[in-house]
């Protein structure tokens, strides 16, 4: 599939290799937000995306064959969470998170699933969530709990990707 970037992307499963990477790119990613929030911490950052990282939810997002980001979608109670969604700095704004999140949405959609997400309070990231239908739950100084529910209708597109299909080689179980 082709995001905005014209780049073509896919999801595939994440593998043992991928763990060091992805938290290497959430150290990057993060850093930004968390030190305004004074939450930075070198270690603990990367500590907590391998000590909850599950390849069995997992999927890495693969931009002209090389890894540039992953997303977590795990089942938690009455529906899903979404979480560990980072894309490499240099394709974030590019409509690349529209069009995987639009993908990872038509599939729990098709579940009838609720998805909650956590996102840290003054990320740009809740404008991507927002866009695609997420509300606020509640919220403290650091965390913004959001949750969207199943959509009804079948979803166009969005205007940024073709209509044809990621190649998709990673279907999580429910």
């Amino acid at each position: 599939m082709r995001a905005e970037t014209g780049a073509r992307w896919l999801l595939r499963p994440a593998a043992p290799r991928d763990v060091e990477v992805i938290a290497e790119l959430r150290a990057t990613v993060m850093r930004a937000d968390l030190e305004r929030l004074g939450r930075f911490d070198e270690h603990r950052v990367r500590q907590r995306l391998r000590d909850s990282f599950s390849m069995h939810y997992t999927s890495a997002i693969e931009v002209d064959h090389a890894l540039a980001g992953c997303v977590t979608v795990r089942p938690a109670g009455d529906g899903q969470w979404l979480e560990h969604f980072y894309l490499a700095p240099h394709l974030q704004g590019q409509g690349l998170g529209s069009a995987v999140l639009h993908t990872l949405l038509a599939r729990t959609d098709a579940q009838r699933a609720t998805v909650r997400l956590n996102v840290l309070q003054g990320s740009p990231a809740r404008r991507l969530y927002e866009r695609h239908g997420f509300t606020l739950e509640s919220e403290d100084p650091i965390d913004v709990l959001m949750v969207r529910r199943a959509a009804t209708q079948p979803h166009p597109p969005p205007p940024e990707e073709p209509p044809t299909k990621p190649r998709d080689t990673h279907t999580p179980d429910p």
